[in-house]
């Protein structure tokens, strides 16, 4: 098992390496993301997720996106330097925790004034390293975060003055409306809405500041399906525009 997380994150280092050495070959201008995918529980197409987040920040003509298939690759300090934002759509459930370089790694390069986009099931990724739940602002918990039948439900947009949420109204979704999610920092909602699962009106999209840097945790996206929902898109391009340079266009 050792030997193919590490047969796994070299072949991603390498293809990460690559691209660093063909930075000539970016378009000029563009935010550079790195996305971070792969292993979900069975219920969450994750390889769809990763496409079609992908597919939305590229269409937006913004942004340069990289994508990594190992959380592991967060081991690599020379690879992280490439990029102004990390998007996380990874629930790793083979990797309890990362190693401590890696966890160093992740936490400088946020403290350091970059940032880090976490997308809906992400945030229960390394369940025994406490910070990563900090720097997510909340986190899913197993066995007590949950959420009610999937279904079309009415978020709604508390904060509209933000760059994210500037000039969005209320919208209709169909999705999982998570819950119960767990933390207890300080967090800048923007979007949210009642569940009747928990019984309680829930945060959905919010912010906070991490050292020099910015995370953004958006709870949509179960599947392509929930992510093509318009309002939805403009929440994630704006979101990684936002964690990456503090700013967001309309």
């Amino acid at each position: 098992m050792k030997r193919s997380f590490f047969i796994a994150t070299l072949l991603c280092v390498a293809v990460l390496s690559f691209c660093i050495a063909s930075e000539g070959t970016r378009r000029p201008n563009l935010i550079r993301v790195l996305l971070i995918t792969g292993d979900d529980v069975s219920a969450h197409p994750w390889r769809e997720i990763s496409e079609t987040t992908r597919e939305v920040l590229v269409n937006s003509k913004k942004f340069d996106v990289r994508v990594c298939e190992d959380p592991l690759i967060l081991e690599s300090a020379s690879s992280l330097k490439a990029y102004d934002v990390i998007v996380f759509t990874i629930y790793s459930q083979r990797i309890p925790v990362i190693p401590e370089q890696a966890q160093e790694n992740l936490l400088n390069f946020v403290k350091d004034g970059k940032g880090f986009f976490v997308q809906h099931m992400a945030s229960a990724s390394f369940p025994k390293w406490e910070e990563f739940g900090n720097l997510c602002g909340r986190k899913w918990v197993m066995g007590t975060s949950g959420h009610g039948p999937r279904g079309v439900f009415e978020a709604k947009v508390i904060n509209k003055e933000h760059p994210i949420t500037a000039g969005i109204e209320n919208f209709q979704t169909d999705d999982e409306l998570y819950s119960k999610l767990q933390g207890s920092g300080e967090i800048n909602v923007l979007v949210e809405a009642y569940s009747d699962w928990s019984k309680k009106t829930e945060p959905l999209v919010f912010t906070l500041d991490y050292g020099k840097g910015r995370t953004v945790y958006n709870a949509f996206g179960h599947d392509r399906k929930a992510l093509m929902t318009p309002e939805v898109q403009k929440i994630i391009v704006r979101g990684v525009e936002w964690a990456a340079t503090g700013k967001a266009e309309q």
